[in-house]
C-alpha cells in the first residue's frame, strides 16, 4: 500500500476526567511507543474527548503500511486490543477490538 492507502487502526476508551493527563502519558510510553517503533508504522496519535458524565473517551489513532505491518505490533490477531499492565488501572470502558479502514485519500 501507498501512504494514501495506508490501514488505519482505531482503538477506543474511556477513563475518569481526572486520570486523562496521567493515562495519555502512560499510553505515550507504552502503546505509542511500541506503534512507533514498530517496522512498517507510518504514524500513531492519541484524540481526548471530555464527556458530559466526568468521564474523557480516548481514541489512538494509528497508521500502517500494511496488516502484515500491523502483525509486528499486535500478533496474528490484528483485531484484538493490546493491552498493557496499568490499564486496569485507569480504564473504565474499553472496545476489546480494533477497528482498521483503508485511508482512500
Amino acid at each position: 500500500m501507498t501512504r494514501e492507502h495506508a490501514v488505519v487502526r482505531m482503538w477506543r476508551g474511556t477513563v475518569r476526567t481526572e486520570h486523562t493527563d496521567e493515562y495519555v502519558a502512560y499510553v505515550e510510553r507504552t502503546g505509542m511507543a511500541e506503534y512507533r517503533s514498530t517496522h512498517g508504522n507510518l504514524d500513531a496519535w492519541i484524540l481526548t474527548r471530555d464527556l458530559a458524565d466526568g468521564t474523557t473517551e480516548i481514541v489512538t489513532v494509528s497508521r500502517w503500511e500494511s496488516l502484515d505491518a500491523i502483525r509486528g505490533f499486535a500478533g496474528d490477531d490484528v483485531e484484538a486490543a493490546v493491552f498493557y499492565p496499568e490499564d486496569e488501572r485507569f480504564l473504565v470502558a474499553r472496545d476489546e477490538e480494533v477497528r482498521h479502514w483503508v485511508q482512500a485519500s
